[in-house]
């Protein structure tokens, strides 16, 4: 199946090289550019993309502020937007996930892991740089206790500890012995009885509540 991608980003040059990394793979397709986010949000009604690759500073509309309208659009189900920036100020973090980017990267990432990035994101899941998960576990896990942890199986926290690894579902998949729609559904089912509105807030979860990388503080 080819994934088909938009680039927002107000420079030319940039969307130009986005644009030749992406289509070093025959499984990928950049279907159109945009300068703005309002370009953004009317080129994504148009050619309905898989994934969105949005700039978070542009002129006009940001590109925040197209992300939430792309998100809750109703005409566009399916749409996925994935955060592309040079900036790793917090706000814009939170901001880009509260608006319900599927991703979060900044933009000096290798050119595999751009388009790895664009695979995991258009099969349905969740993708935050390193740099960006590392800031939500220093904001996030020290909070407060996390409900439903206890009801989790054996699999579901192992699925939950190699989602906050970073591992995609067909990842989680083959490390398990498991098909990708098998790691998806424990995912999911981890997701609904921690109150994890997405696989990023999962990735919290796993950290403040012991199933990953760093323990609770005391």
């Amino acid at each position: 199946m080819t994934v088909r991608v938009l680039l927002a980003d107000d420079q030319t040059l940039v969307r130009a090289g986005f644009r030749v990394l992406l289509e070093r793979a025959p499984d990928i397709e950049v279907v159109a550019e945009a300068s703005d986010g309002d370009e953004a949000i009317a080129l994504t009604r148009a050619h309905r993309p898989d994934v969105v690759l949005m700039d978070i500073r542009m002129p006009g509309t940001d590109g925040l502020t197209a992300t939430r309208r792309i998100l809750t659009d109703d005409r566009l189900p399916g749409v996925r937007v994935v955060v592309l920036t040079t900036f790793e100020l917090d706000e814009y973090v939170y901001a880009a996930l509260h608006a319900g980017a599927s991703g979060f990267l900044l933009k000096n990432l290798e050119p595999d892991e751009l388009r790895r990035a664009v695979r995991v994101v258009a099969a349905g899941d969740a993708l935050l740089a390193p740099e960006v998960t590392r800031r939500l576990i220093a904001a996030y896990a020290s909070g407060p206790e996390v409900p439903g942890l206890h009801a989790l199986t054996v699999r579901e926290r192992e699925v939950v500890t190699l989602v906050a690894d970073g591992l995609s579902n067909a990842e989680i998949g083959a490390r398990l012995g498991m098909s990708t729609a098998t790691a998806k559904t424990h995912a999911n089912r981890a997701m609904a009885k921690l109150g994890a509105r997405d696989r990023a807030q999962l990735v919290v979860f796993a950290y403040r509540g012991g199933l990953a990388g760093v323990r609770r503080p005391r």
